[in-house]
């Protein structure tokens, strides 16, 4: 594709608040744009570069027996109150309760989930060992968000 049929488009300059020299020249070669504090929207070459990475690991992951699955991003908080991190983790973690008023959690981690999963699926050490990843958008209400994508309050995570 042409640079002139890009969607994104290159800046000259960036705001007095960037302050970070990798995040400025990501905003001025037209691969990110900030939403607002901490969120940020992944232009076209910013989303190729995403892609062309997270397949990298997978096939790397793949190559040594990986298996990969799809979790969701919203948790019950049972899942999280078992675990006792429901009372641990602090305001960084997203609680809100659903239409039913059951305590729900916006995922930060999927630990939980994943030893729940694996706790209803492995019946027996034959079936071990496994290794499953996923590579997930992940939120947290950082307090703090700064250094461009360095420290984001969604970002894209890999777990296996």
């Amino acid at each position: 594709m042409r640079m002139s049929r890009l969607f994104s488009q290159t800046l000259r300059d960036v705001t007095a608040d960037v302050e970070v020299a990798s995040h400025q020249l990501l905003l001025r070669a037209g691969f990110i744009r900030s939403l607002a504090s901490g969120i940020f929207s992944y232009l076209p070459l910013a989303q190729r570069s995403m892609r062309k990475i997270e397949d990298i690991i997978r096939h790397e992951i793949d190559a040594i027996g990986g298996q990969e699955i799809t979790m969701p991003v919203v948790h019950p908080a049972e899942l999280w109150q078992r675990t006792g991190r429901w009372y641990a983790v602090g305001t960084e973690m997203g609680r809100f309760q659903d239409k039913n008023e059951r305590d729900m959690v916006l995922a930060m981690t999927h630990e939980e989930v994943v030893a729940d999963l694996v706790s209803r699926e492995i019946k027996s050490y034959k079936q071990l060992p496994q290794l499953v990843y996923h590579i997930q958008t992940k939120w947290r209400d950082d307090p703090r968000p700064r250094s461009g994508l360095i420290r984001v309050r969604e970002f894209t995570m890999k777990d296996a």
